[in-house]
């Protein structure tokens, strides 16, 4: 028989080789209640495994080289639903929720037309049609993989969002009176690679992610230019953003025409959201 604790600590102990100590627990917690159904209480109790299932042992394995766990299960959480994922499409972040509750919270009006612009794993404009007052929704990326997850996704879900693929650098945007354009585009500078944890860059999808240092606001022109042509007059532009860069796109969607532009703070009081008005 095995015992639980210890193989607690003998995988907490493997993964502290590229986590902290607090997270590689928090991982094995998640993955003893994934692959065993057992929960923290039953760590404590020490409860006892026959033998150690093949699918625990390669997911620690895949963890130990790097992969997320997101990855590794094939799911991630989102505003209180599970998403299915892969290494096509990023995996949702908190302050992503954050930037859906803001534009869930600023616009309770019926049937609104939305836009989202690179939807990955379609969480945003799922999300935001689940949530909000039977919206119209549609979604474009250039990727078709990330394109076929995010369909899953919305069938899993019941969701009806319209999905296209699109690249927003080259393609006109079709869309006309549109109510709400939002975007959470590549920002991560490739001079900020060194600052991000060895799991997302080795797996995360880098055309999802990296923008080159010497155009950082590149998505953001060419959306803001673009989204000039879909919206409706007093229409909304909701972005994500570098920290970094905020007071550039502020500047950059001043100079476009926008109103209102404001500059907003997540949760740990860093500069990553831009609202705007057409």
């Amino acid at each position: 028989m095995i015992s639980l604790q210890v193989l607690f600590q003998e995988y907490s102990k493997k993964l502290q080789s590229i986590y902290s100590k607090q997270e590689a627990e928090s991982l094995v917690f998640w993955l003893f209640e994934e692959f065993l159904g057992k929960k923290r209480m039953d760590i404590l109790k020490n409860d006892t495994l026959e033998k150690i299932p093949s699918d625990l042992s390669l997911a620690i394995e895949k963890l130990v080289e790097g992969m997320p766990i997101q990855y590794i299960f094939g799911k991630a959480p989102f505003y209180g639903r599970e998403f299915e994922v892969s290494p096509a499409v990023l995996i949702p972040r908190n302050e992503t929720e954050e930037l859906v509750h803001l534009i869930i919270k600023e616009n309770p009006i019926e049937g609104l037309r939305i836009l989202d612009i690179g939807t990955g794993s379609g969480c945003i404009p799922i999300t935001l049609d689940l949530e909000m007052n039977a919206p119209v929704l549609f979604g474009i990326d250039i990727s078709e993989e990330a394109l076929e997850i995010a369909q899953r996704n919305a069938l899993l879900l019941q969701s009806k969002i319209e999905f296209s693929q699109l690249d927003i650098l080259k393609d006109d945007l079709s869309f006309k009176d549109m109510d709400i354009i939002v975007s959470n585009p590549p920002y991560v500078r490739h001079s900020e690679k060194e600052l991000m944890h060895t799991n997302v860059l080795a797996h995360e999808p880098h055309l999802a992610l990296f923008v080159y240092d010497d155009d950082p606001l590149l998505f953001y022109r060419i959306i803001s230019q673009k989204a000039k042509i879909s919206l409706k007059p007093g229409g909304k532009l909701y972005f994500e953003i570098n920290e970094a860069l905020g007071i550039e796109i502020i500047n950059l969607l001043n100079d476009e025409g926008y109103k209102e532009v404001k500059l907003l703070t997540d949760l740990n009081n860093r500069d990553r959201f831009i609202a705007a008005v057409f």
